[in-house]
């Protein structure tokens, strides 16, 4: 008897949106098979099929851990996908690598949380997921903190008269003190940002900043944030953004805001 094949979950949509137009061609995770609906009363669940063997568990752990080509490749095409899904229906898009045993597991999986997904469409319903980036010029903003720092100021005065080696310790203590007030100017002034535009959305979420290693930029990210935005306040947001950008721009402050996207921050379903 063949082993039951293992069903990869791109996303759900509400069945009488999937059900208003034929579903597209997709190419499925293992650049084989092609993506599929499957019913399951108001939400219709967006899959394909794996092979057991080559997707088991380990060798995807194995994969991740190891392969970072691999690892790129599948979660591009997973965001890709989402993407491409997005622009033709409301979508509850799904972590990456999310994956059933088969079709049945999984469908007693959604069944059971029917309630809490139809729920989440609703709240996603005339919405969109934007995400804002601030980046900020941190040589810049170094020169104008200890600048308007009194505390700094007073310091380097003090130690001018010191003996040149006396004098490298202190500046080394007054370099850590700069950084220091840098990230709380840095934090200060993006949470104050972040206040004035989350009066446009329905949701805000404060995410992780990603390293230059992740961005090859050369400035640092300061902030990064998503917003879950009404359809009809999306340009005031992005006109706001525009607006604070002119206005801090000359200090070194970059804002950065993309969308719409699948909303992966405001319908988590695990």
């Amino acid at each position: 008897m063949e082993m039951d094949q293992l069903i990869y979950l791109y996303g759900l949509i509400p069945t009488p949106a999937a059900a208003q137009k034929s579903f597209p061609s997709f190419q499925g995770f293992d650049g084989e098979s092609e993506l599929y609906t499957i019913p399951i009363n108001n939400v219709t669940a967006v899959v394909c099929r794996l092979d057991p063997d080559e997707y088991s568990e380990e060798t995807i752990k194995e994969k991740i851990d190891n392969d970072m080509e691999w690892l790129q490749g599948k979660a591009f095409h997973h965001h890709e996908t989402m993407v491409k899904l997005y622009k033709e229906y409301p979508v509850i898009p799904l972590k990456f690598c999310t994956i059933y045993k088969n079709e049945q597991s999984m469908y007693d999986k959604i069944q059971a949380s029917e309630e809490k997904i139809e729920q989440t469409f609703e709240s996603l319903e005339g919405n969109e997921e934007w995400n804002l980036k601030i980046y900020c010029d941190d040589e810049k903003l170094k020169h104008d903190v200890s600048k308007n720092n009194y505390e700094i100021e007073a310091k380097k005065k003090e130690i001018s008269a010191l003996t040149p080696g006396r004098r490298f310790f202190e500046m080394k203590k007054i370099d850590e003190l700069v950084e220091e007030e840098l990230e709380k100017e840095k934090n200060r002034v993006c949470e104050k940002l972040h206040e004035k535009l989350k009066e446009f959305s329905v949701k805000a979420e404060i995410k992780r900043n990603w390293s230059r290693d992740i961005t090859g930029l050369k400035e640092n990210m300061a902030w990064n944030s998503v917003f879950l935005l009404p359809v009809a306040k999306v340009d005031s947001f992005l006109d706001e953004v525009k607006r604070l950008e002119k206005e801090r721009g000359q200090n070194g402050w970059r804002f950065e805001a993309s969308g719409p996207w699948p909303a992966y921050h405001f319908s988590s379903f695990s």
